[in-house]
């Protein structure tokens, strides 16, 4: 009638057919083979794909804690120690890098880029850091990647007849930067940057700051000359980027026009006012 409940279409079938059916399986046939290989491939995948998130994290962590440090290389005595310290933690970083490139052995990295690529953008930003504290000026994609070719070797014992010798094969493998993970990086710097700036003025060093504007500027132009064609995460940190030269310049400006009416140990709380006062009229 009207008001009867519709059947469904396995519903023709007694219940107890649709177990037989199951219990009649063959799980050697050659599709539930396929299924097994596809399930096997997968959970593969997925568990490389978490480990490589994990190594990612301790990437990002190490990363930091190297910024942190190098911030203390305008208030330290010998900034030399601090540099050697800050190298001993890059080599940490990269040891993990290479746990990375090991578990990228024969597969497409941008099948599981979105699982290093925070790490790896805190890498480029750490690095560039040091490099920029020691050279003031930016480190390229290039020689940030010769720094991530990795060797081992593997020796295998050869059994002859007639002699035993040890053969070293020498391994090579190595994991590339990509330009939008260098980019991301290095847009991050400049909020480094803008920190390095603020500590520079506070601990008397008037110098700094202008060199940073002049820098700052050079990479904000670079960026405009990207524009909206470069990747989406790009065009995102530009405004952050331009808040950051923003601050270094008003600082700039500072020393400019009232750096000899200031006494030096107070200009550092009148550029953090300042920079409190650009965020509230920006809206941050």
């Amino acid at each position: 009638g009207s008001g009867g409940f519709r059947k469904r279409k396995h519903d023709n079938f007694p219940h107890g057919q649709r177990r037989e059916e199951k219990e009649n399986v063959n799980p050697s046939s050659a599709l539930m083979m396929s299924f097994k290989s596809f399930q096997l491939e997968l959970d593969t995948r997925h568990d490389k794909y978490e480990r490589l998130v994990k190594l990612s994290r301790d990437i990002t962590i190490e990363s930091k804690r190297t910024i942190f440090l190098l911030h203390r290389f305008t208030s330290a005595p010998n900034g030399e120690e601090i540099l050697n310290e800050s190298e001993a933690k890059l080599d940490a970083v990269r040891r993990k890098i290479k746990q990375v490139a090991q578990e990228l052995i024969g597969e497409d990295m941008y099948q599981f880029h979105r699982a290093i690529s925070p790490g790896l953008q805190e890498y480029v930003e750490a690095v560039s850091f040091q490099y920029f504290i020691k050279t003031r000026s930016l480190v390229s994609v290039e020689e940030i990647n010769k720094q991530l070719i990795f060797t081992a070797e593997d020796r295998e014992e050869i059994t002859n007849t007639t002699s035993n010798s040890q053969d070293k094969q020498l391994h090579t493998w190595s994991l590339k930067v990509t330009p939008v993970d260098y980019l991301l990086g290095v847009a991050d710097l400049t909020g480094e940057l803008m920190r390095l700036c603020i500590s520079s003025v506070g601990n008397g060093d008037i110098d700094t700051p202008f060199e940073l504007s002049q820098f700052l500027r050079q990479i904000y132009d670079g960026f405009t000359f990207i524009g909206n064609t470069g990747p989406y995460e790009v065009s995102k940190k530009l405004y952050t980027l331009k808040q950051s030269l923003a601050k270094v310049e008003n600082a700039c400006y500072t020393l400019k026009v009232r750096g000899s009416e200031i006494p030096k140990h107070m200009l550092a709380d009148v550029f953090s006012t300042k920079t409190e006062l650009i965020d509230q009229d920006e809206g941050l």
